[in-house]
């Protein structure tokens, strides 16, 4: 069902002249010496030292790639859907923008059940060096039962998959929308990018689950006063879902200066996102729950997510300044905190299926936005 209700239009134009990019002389080259030294040591196992000959041959064609800046080896004309039908895009990045398309009818349809992402922000995994399961994924199983029980489908999203398995990763943002908008694409184009060896990014998998969810539930423990290394690397990659452009060629790939042309004259900043409803579950055993709370929810919000409601927002010490090795006693004692993430879970559900009824439509008007940025 369709239920929105737009006034205005979110586009700012601005008539100056684009800025021209800053660079400095700064060169990041490795040596030829320091690539091979980079390339070898990931066969560093004595089991591959029979393999030494194939390893050099390897070598050869990575510090050939290398030198030449391969960012993409298989590419394909982008087609009459783009401003430059003959530009070439990676193949791997029009795959992951036709998951995010699917994805995106498949959340449109009011005939499919209401779906939740339930994503487990915990970086600590049993089958790694913890040896031990995160308290994360025990309050995430008792939410997904809940929904379930309601009749919604539940996807989970475990991060701590990038610590435990081989090849899995998801990579930094580089920071394109700090340059001009229109330089981020929705997908992300940054990677892979073959020469540097940054390939196997998690995120074009997990773009499309977002697109599908009707709601989404972040449930995470706080590090050091801030979130974990894997849930913040996540964070920064969907700022492509905040504004990000659809067409590359529009910007012919990663030129800063089309970019910066493009943004002065007119961005409309599309949120990807936009109306998605969300919970924010934070625990720890010290302090920082409340500010990392506050950022998760500042940050959904910005993307124009919608608060489920009170009961699903909440923040808990779980184990209090005792020992680690306690910490997963503590929470079996906590049964009130049982009910508190059923609970958020529940109002996560009702919030969902009132939204898909237009029933928050009242509450959630999408307004002009006077500061897109």
């Amino acid at each position: 069902m369709d239920c929105s209700h737009s006034f205005g239009e979110n586009i700012h134009s601005l008539n100056v002249n684009a800025p021209l990019p800053r660079t400095t002389s700064e060169v990041h080259k490795l040596s030829e010496i320091e690539f091979r030294r980079r390339f070898a040591n990931q066969f560093n196992d004595p089991d591959f030292e029979k393999l030494n000959a194939e390893i050099t041959k390897l070598s050869d064609t990575a510090w050939k790639n290398y030198n030449e800046g391969k960012k993409a080896p298989h590419t394909q004309k982008a087609g009459s859907e783009f401003k430059d039908p003959e530009y070439k895009l990676n193949v791997e990045w029009l795959k992951a923008r036709s998951a995010i398309e699917q994805a995106q009818s498949l959340y449109e349809n009011p005939a499919l059940p209401s779906t939740v992402l339930l994503i487990n922000g915990s970086d600590r995994n049993e089958t790694t060096c913890p040896g031990e399961i995160s308290k994360s994924s025990r309050l995430i199983n008792w939410a997904r039962e809940t929904l379930e029980d309601s009749g919604i489908e539940v996807k989970v999203l475990n991060l701590s998959e990038m610590t435990a398995e081989f090849g899995k990763m998801i990579y930094p943002c580089k920071g394109c929308v700090s340059t001009a908008m229109p330089l981020c694409h929705w997908p992300c184009s940054c990677y892979p990018h073959q020469s540097l060896g940054q390939v196997n990014d998690w995120m074009n998998d997990i773009y499309p689950l977002w697109v599908r969810a009707h709601g989404i539930m972040v449930v995470t423990p706080v590090y050091w006063h801030q979130a974990p290394s894997t849930l913040k690397l996540m964070m920064d990659r969907l700022v492509c879902a905040d504004g990000g452009n659809e067409d590359p060629t529009s910007t012919q790939g990663k030129s800063a200066k089309l970019a910066k042309e493009i943004e002065m004259t007119g961005w409309d900043y599309p949120r990807h996102l936009s109306g998605r409803v969300f919970s924010v579950i934070v625990h720890g055993d010290v302090t920082g729950i409340d500010s990392l709370k506050e950022n998760l929810t500042a940050w959904l919000n910005e993307m124009e997510l919608i608060p489920a409601g009170h009961k699903a927002d909440l923040g808990r010490m779980i184990g209090y300044l005792e020992p680690y090795a306690l910490n997963h006693e503590a929470l079996d004692q906590d049964k009130d905190l049982l009910l508190e993430v059923k609970n958020a879970a529940m109002n996560l559900g009702l919030a969902v299926m009132a939204k898909r009824s237009c029933k928050l439509e009242s509450f959630t008007p999408q307004l002009l936005d006077p500061r897109p940025k």
